[in-house]
């Protein structure tokens, strides 16, 4: 009896043997095709959206998104031949959403150490810094200040997006003013005009958005040495291939090198203005 039992367990073997081959054969189809192909069976390119003039805006009547990296957004979906979806989301949940497989791509992500962790990059659409705006006429600040040290004193309160890159760079640097954490690029602006806070912590480029269409009165310093200075990219899933992140990069590679990046974000300004005035 155990004889004929060996016998038929060993006769098994091979028929199990072609079983385990097909289920992992068929694992490794399941998994053969990128992530990008996934999304186009989709039919959509889910893109996280934290607002951050000019790099991405909403019109609350519309809930319509542009900016420049929104519009990076909707070529790279041209690209792959689906819909452009924006999720709308903050600055403090960019990250998390993405790894929570939420959306596909966050948009204007800096591109940090502690990030990397997380998730992964493409290569920069553009380099960024960051820069203090402030009222000119505020006797709190001043006129010789070149770095953060000259305005981190008792009494001045600093206004900056809560969970965004420059949150995090003026945490490390500022030892003695407050910093007022807010939840978006309106609240820490209207913080700085109605003179709850002294200066607004943000990108460069945004402080140049808020010293050109407030010339009387603002204007914008970045500090020396640097806060931060750091490419502004796709945000991409930990786990995605590096045949994946490739085609991110080999879009924005061309989009950068013919200056159509440029171009974007000269569009994305005079929006910003237009609607200032």
């Amino acid at each position: 009896m155990l004889s004929k039992l060996i016998t038929s367990a060993l006769r098994a073997l091979p028929a199990l043997a072609l079983m385990g081959g097909l289920s992992v054969t068929t694992a490794h189809a399941q998994t053969a095709d990128g992530y990008w192909q996934g999304v186009q069976k989709a039919g959509v390119l889910r893109c996280g959206a934290a607002v951050a003039p000019p790099y991405v805006m909403r019109d609350p009547a519309t809930g319509e998104y542009s900016g420049f990296f929104a519009d990076l957004c909707k070529e790279f979906a041209d690209v792959l031949k689906v819909k452009p979806q924006f999720v709308d989301t903050t600055w403090d949940n960019i990250v998390a959403g993405l790894q929570a497989g939420k959306w596909d791509v966050s948009l204007a992500l800096n591109r940090t150490p502690t990030r990397a962790m997380a998730v992964q990059f493409s290569i920069p659409a553009m380099e960024y810094q960051i820069s203090l705006a402030y009222n000119k006429n505020n006797p709190k600040i001043p006129a010789t200040a070149v770095s953060v040290a000259d305005i981190d004193k008792a009494g001045v309160t600093i206004a900056v997006m809560s969970g965004t890159a420059q949150d995090k760079a003026i945490s490390a640097a500022v030892k003695n003013a407050t910093i007022m954490r807010l939840p978006g690029n309106d609240e820490t602006r209207l913080a700085l005009t109605s003179k709850r806070a002294d200066i607004l912590v943000d990108a460069s480029d945004t402080n140049q958005l808020l010293t050109q269409a407030n010339p009387d009165w603002a204007v914008a310093l970045n500090p020396q040495p640097a806060l931060a200075k750091q490419g502004v990219s796709f945000g991409l899933p930990h786990n995605m291939s590096a045949a994946d992140v490739e085609v991110a990069n080999i879009f924005l590679e061309e989009k950068v090198a013919t200056g159509h990046v440029d171009e974007l974000i000269r569009k994305a300004v005079e929006e910003v203005l237009k609607g200032a005035n």
